[in-house]
């Protein structure tokens, strides 16, 4: 079964030896031109998504506005995007040992936002991959230091427990 990446962790692309991307850097965070009429009375929150070319040669990456869809809360309604505030990615070459990131906002309800699942649909070389997800929510720290890998464990083992459970009600 497929599970989803926590937040901060790198997922590479088999398919296109060296490129990897991960979502990282969910946090409250207000837009740098402003706040949307359209947001009023909801949190917003900053996201970014980096991708990195460890291979040998140049990648040209695209990264727009439909193809990063954010999820909040158990149901997992849609976020509100500032597309104005946000920055996308838009044919850039990466070239080896090189980043490029995307800075998404975002908002939806306070009450909602402990439960964040962003999935990712990069275009690479004018061809789709496969869209991958990550899930986190503000609150939870991403992992750093000696006991990294206890957090990050443990919300891993909490989403695969989750995605199992509800994959086991639907085949009863």
């Amino acid at each position: 079964m497929y599970e989803p990446h926590v937040v901060g962790d790198w997922h590479e692309y088999e398919e296109h030896a060296g490129l990897r991307v991960r979502v990282h850097g969910l946090e409250p965070a207000e837009p740098p031109r402003g706040r949307d009429d359209a947001a009023e009375g909801l949190t917003y929150f900053r996201l970014r998504v980096t991708v990195e070319n460890r291979g040998e040669r140049h990648f040209g990456i695209h990264l727009e506005d439909g193809q990063i869809d954010v999820r909040i809360g158990r149901d997992g309604e849609a976020a509100f995007i500032d597309w104005r505030n946000s920055q996308f990615i838009e044919g850039f070459d990466v070239y080896p040992l090189r980043r490029v990131t995307a800075v998404l906002y975002a908002a939806g309800t306070e009450d909602s936002l402990s439960q964040v699942d962003v999935q990712i649909q990069l275009r690479v070389e004018e061809e789709w991959a496969d869209r991958r997800l990550w899930t986190g929510g503000l609150g939870l720290q991403e992992p750093v230091g000696p006991h990294a890998g206890t957090l990050r464990d443990g919300l891993a083992l909490q989403v695969s427990d989750f995605l199992r459970e509800q994959a086991e009600e639907g085949t009863a």
